[in-house]
């Protein structure tokens, strides 16, 4: 029996619920526990820094934890301050990072970000919103996890898998990323604002990926609105 393709297959119509989205992310919690957080929470544990999780986001994007990870413990032994990352020649920089995805940009960008922070905060991380998406180069998806895991101040921090779960699983109905965060700030109970992130993004990476994904360990398969991942 040929199974029908994501993209074709009408996702279900039912309204996004406070409820239904939190027994969805009580089940993934329950899934996810013991196992290790994405890379930013993990710098987070190991170096309770918000410049640390500054840097770490902007080196994670479009970049796998591993080579982020590696990526970072280099970088870190180089400059742990704005002042010393501003004073990092770019080419010694640029070695640092790589094979971080655009690591030519990143290295510019963490420059210009450190510059910023100099210049407008006295080399430390804005603890606000507004002042954090203020920074060159800072979107909402690296404003939010700043604010969550380097404050633990309450923000919803929307990367592709999260994005990109919930549209699937019927919770939302949008097309970008900055759009489904604005929906859960009307609509996720705030308890689940700060972990929202972390859950699905493990959840993403490791059994609900876009390709390839994991059924068969899926605590929520028989939910699933996909008919071939019943199975």
């Amino acid at each position: 029996m040929v199974q029908p393709r994501r993209d074709r297959w009408k996702r279900p119509q039912a309204p996004l619920t406070a409820r239904r989205l939190s027994g969805f992310l009580e089940t993934v919690a329950r899934w996810k526990a013991g196992r290790p957080e994405p890379v930013v929470g993990r710098i987070r544990e190991r170096r309770p820094d918000p410049f640390a999780v500054l840097v770490g986001t902007v080196l994670s994007l479009r970049t796998r934890d591993a080579v982020t990870e590696h990526a970072f413990g280099r970088l870190w032994e180089l400059a742990r301050t704005p002042g010393e990352m501003k004073e990092i020649p770019r080419p010694l920089l640029e070695q640092a990072i790589r094979p971080v995805g655009f690591y030519r940009t990143k290295a510019r960008a963490l420059k210009a970000l450190s510059a910023a922070l100099l210049e407008r905060h006295g080399g430390g991380v804005p603890r606000d919103l507004e002042a954090l998406l203020a920074l060159p180069g800072v979107g909402r998806k690296t404003a939010n996890l700043v604010l969550t895991e380097g404050f633990g101040e309450e923000g919803i921090c929307v990367d592709t898998h999260v994005h990109r779960i919930l549209n699937w699983w019927g919770f939302v109905r949008t097309r970008e990323p900055d759009e489904t965060e604005q929906v859960l700030r009307r609509t996720l109970p705030r308890r689940w604002w700060i972990p929202v992130n972390g859950l699905l993004v493990s959840f993403g990476q490791n059994t609900c990926r876009p390709v390839a994904p994991r059924c068969p360990d899926c605590p929520l398969r028989a939910r699933c609105p996909y008919p071939g991942k019943r199975l």
